[in-house]
């Protein structure tokens, strides 16, 4: 017989995120007069400016969890002449149907962000604009801000260009199932086979973000990592947490989004335009990493050294994979990189 009360996980949880959010000062709920302008909006935006590129024939898709149905980035690579390679990162014009100082704009404002918790989403915005009129959908035209890098063959940038263009997603993917496609454990996907040339596109970003990937590590980018789980809900009952792991799907968008970041913050900075940015801060407590690679038998400088660093966490997760989450999150290493990085 079913407990009563383990159905009601969910509720409770959406109660707790709710009284979250206002608590650290984000609105919840959508205001009246934003959502009068949602029911406003009929349709995606068009193309209004002849400066605006024509994209859709490229092979584009999206990589995203299995449920996700906000899709806020498509990716797509071009093999170029002497190993280089031109990578493309189309990012959904929310600006083209949210216009500034509305409702909904204040709103976004406010929030800053979609908030993602285990009993419920906060979108930005409203669903019918996040999961439907801006969203990058399969199979849809919608405008995009694209992110144009020129490679060389072992990742090191060569130029880049910013510009909208309308788009369109030949193919909606998902990380686990992408990279067990990748890895040689899984099938064929079917959304792959179906868009003639999509299976080496793939295969080309693949390469193209482990060399992006080696390239910062060769520059100090450090090795670190954490557990994230994901609930599992039946019905309304919490009956597991499955353990997110990191693949090689995942490094794709996480190297190109990275390195479109850094591309965007060095065009906003030639503009002379403000912006947020993480800053690498050198850890306070350097001396106790020291102690830490010691006991390992590594041994670090006295003075911080990024790459000196990085190659303990390498070592130390080669020695110890089980437990190297633990050494991540046991010492006040360096916060996530900056966008430049």
């Amino acid at each position: 017989m079913t407990d009563p009360n383990h159905e009601q996980h969910r509720t409770i949880l959406q109660r707790i995120a709710h009284q979250a959010m206002v608590a650290k000062g984000l609105i919840p709920d959508f205001p009246r007069q934003a959502l009068a302008e949602v029911d406003g909006i009929h349709g995606p935006a068009a193309a209004t400016d002849a400066s605006t590129r024509d994209l859709r024939s490229l092979l584009w898709c999206s990589i995203d969890n299995d449920d996700s149905r906000d899709l806020d980035q498509l990716t797509v690579a071009e093999a170029l002449l002497n190993g280089a390679v031109k990578v493309l990162v189309a990012i959904a014009d929310v600006d083209a149907v949210v216009k500034k100082g509305s409702a909904l704009d204040d709103h976004a404002r406010q929030n800053t962000t979609s908030v993602y918790t285990v009993a419920e989403t906060f979108p930005m915005l409203p669903e019918k604009l996040s999961t439907d009129l801006t969203s990058l959908n399969y199979a849809s035209d919608r405008l995009a801000v694209v992110v144009e890098i020129i490679l060389a063959g072992d990742g090191a940038l060569q130029s880049s260009v910013i510009y909208q263009a309308t788009v369109r997603n030949w193919a909606k993917l998902a990380y686990n199932s992408v990279a067990g496609w990748l890895e040689g454990s899984g099938s064929v996907l079917p959304e792959i086979g179906a868009v003639s040339g999509l299976d080496e596109n793939l295969r080309l970003q693949d390469r193209v973000a482990q060399k992006l990937r080696a390239l910062r590590h060769q520059q100090g980018a450090l090795e670190l990592e954490t557990i994230e789980a994901r609930p599992v809900f039946t019905g309304g009952e919490l009956t597991d947490l499955a353990v997110d792991k990191r693949n090689r799907a995942k490094d794709i968008i996480e190297d190109f989004m990275i390195a479109a970041n850094g591309v965007a913050a060095r065009f906003l900075a030639s503009k002379k335009f403000p912006s947020l940015r993480r800053v690498v801060r050198v850890p306070k407590r350097w001396g106790r990493i020291v102690e830490l690679a010691a006991e390992r038998g590594s041994k670090l400088p006295k003075e911080p050294d990024a790459k000196a660093l990085e190659q303990f966490l390498l070592s130390a997760k080669a020695a110890d994979p089980l437990r190297f989450s633990d050494l991540s999150t046991s010492s006040p290493w360096w916060k996530r990189s900056d966008p430049q990085r």
